[in-house]
């Protein structure tokens, strides 16, 4: 029997997006945890995001797919991050 391999196309794919989009949310997070300012961003939009985010971790659990897991839990915890600040900064 031979052993699948540890990573199939699909794999880096998923987690070549992953890395993107994950990526892409560290320079909101720096400059709110930096100037504290959170005027211009939108509540609904980072409370919807963040709850959306949540799920995508809730369903990569479920599918046991790490590139998933691991993209949300850093994504929910930038978006967290900027939703916390914005609900005590305004």
């Amino acid at each position: 029997m031979t052993k699948p391999p540890l990573m199939t196309p699909i794999d880096w794919i998923g987690s070549a997006a992953a890395t993107l989009t994950t990526t892409a949310f560290i320079p909101q997070a720096w400059q709110v945890w930096r100037t504290r300012h959170t005027a211009d961003i939108s509540l609904g939009m980072y409370a919807l995001f963040t709850l959306g985010v949540a799920l995508w971790l809730a369903y990569g659990i479920l599918l046991e797919s790490w590139p998933i897991i691991i993209a949300n839990c850093i994504t929910l915890l930038l978006a967290g991050t900027v939703l916390a600040m914005k609900l005590k900064f305004g």
